[in-house]
């Protein structure tokens, strides 16, 4: 008798020694999801500011984000550039830096903000198996960014509705979408977190006066909206000029109107609420989809997967240019960026206003690799 309790006493220490292990493991990984990737300021940023300089709602807050400014010694117009809308979109998180860690504007002002939803940089999506950070390879060694969730963090807001009413419209949409900060603009003050976090975005653009917003976005190989510019019917004339610039660049992007009737988004909101034209671009990214293998980093940065190579070969895909190359996050973010550039370019060339923004790399050589223009760590 003395033996089988000395033999169950041991059976439980060790059991509760594996139980605290494997807390200790899931605390520690936990708490590095709060660990911000560095960012490093290029030779063109002139300030950093927060969101809630412009929206003091939301100063001490998840919610509050840095904001880059880059100002040309010229005066001229402005652009703000969204990235990390949704964190697992990561070409946008990632576009975004390199802007900053690269552009000079020689004349207006660029606005970079690489984490809008900074909530939802705090978490994966549950049941998606996505890891929590990836690593780029430069020349003087590896960066390493954060891979979030497509939604704002349920500790920062919950519970979520049944279902969903954007404020301004009457749109009902699932209550999940309620933490989705791309279907919660212009925004409101007395709305929920997420919807005070766009409120944000909304006051920088009216008080700066800001001529044109772009919204940096991924989406699976087999969705519709791929490789294209979404633009407000305001905002039209600007993406088919630019569309012609980058198309000179050897990218191949479409172009679709922003739909009337799908409320909340940057390119349908901000476009009717605010002066600013307002464009959003999509990547075509296997990370993002519904056939993909299991997510893992690798796929993340090179965007290979058998099953969508597969797909592909059954022409089962709107990426009708999937191959075995993958769809690199270089290109990727190659497209982001030179999209932000070509804007400016078709805004003077249309005659709206003036924005120069230079050492900015080319299309090709970005999409080659994007390693050299990011800062090493």
């Amino acid at each position: 008798m003395k033996i089988e309790v000395k033999k169950s006493w041991m059976s439980a220490t060790a059991l509760l020694v594996l139980a605290a292990a494997a807390i200790g493991y899931l605390a520690v990984q936990f708490l590095s999801m709060r660990e911000v990737e560095p960012i490093y300021p290029g030779p063109g940023v002139t300030e950093v500011k927060m969101l809630s300089d412009w929206y003091p709602g939301l100063k001490g807050t998840a919610g509050d984000t840095e904001v880059y400014v880059l100002k040309g010694e010229k005066e001229g117009d402005s652009m703000l550039v969204l990235g990390g809308t949704h964190p697992n979109e990561p070409s946008g998180l990632v576009g975004a830096v390199l802007l900053i860690e690269n552009v000079v504007v020689e004349e207006g002002t660029l606005y970079v903000i690489p984490r809008t939803n900074n909530s939802a940089m705090t978490c994966t999506d549950p049941q998606e198996g996505a890891p929590m950070r990836f690593t780029i390879s430069t020349p003087g060694g590896d960066r390493w960014f954060r891979f979030g969730s497509r939604a704002t963090n349920p500790i920062h807001q919950w519970p979520d509705p049944e279902i969903y009413v954007h404020a301004t419209s009457g749109q009902r949409l699932s209550g999940s979408e309620t933490r989705n900060i791309n279907r919660s603009y212009p925004g409101r003050t007395d709305g929920n977190f997420t919807e005070k976090m766009s409120y944000g975005v909304t006051q920088l653009i009216q008080q700066e006066k800001v001529a044109i917003t772009v919204d940096l976005h991924e989406a699976s190989p087999e969705y519709p909206t791929i490789n294209t510019i979404v633009a407000h019917q305001d905002a039209l004339a600007l993406a088919s000029q630019a569309l012609i610039n980058m198309q000179l660049e050897g990218m191949s992007i479409g172009l679709e109107p922003s739909p009337e009737r799908l409320h909340g988004l940057t390119h349908r909101e901000l476009g009717d609420f605010t002066e600013t034209l307002a464009l959003l671009m999509e990547t075509s990214n296997p990370s993002q989809g519904r056939l993909r293998g299991a997510t893992n980093a690798e796929m993340v940065v090179t965007g290979k997967d058998k099953y969508y190579l597969k797909a592909s070969g059954y022409g089962r895909l709107y990426d009708l240019g999937y191959s075995e190359a993958g769809r690199s996050i270089s290109e990727r973010v190659a497209r982001h960026v030179t999209g932000v550039v070509q804007f400016a370019v078709a805004f003077n060339e249309l005659g709206l206003g003036n924005m120069v923004f230079t050492n900015v790399p080319s299309y090709s050589e970005m999409a080659a690799d994007i390693g050299p223009y990011l800062t090493p760590q």
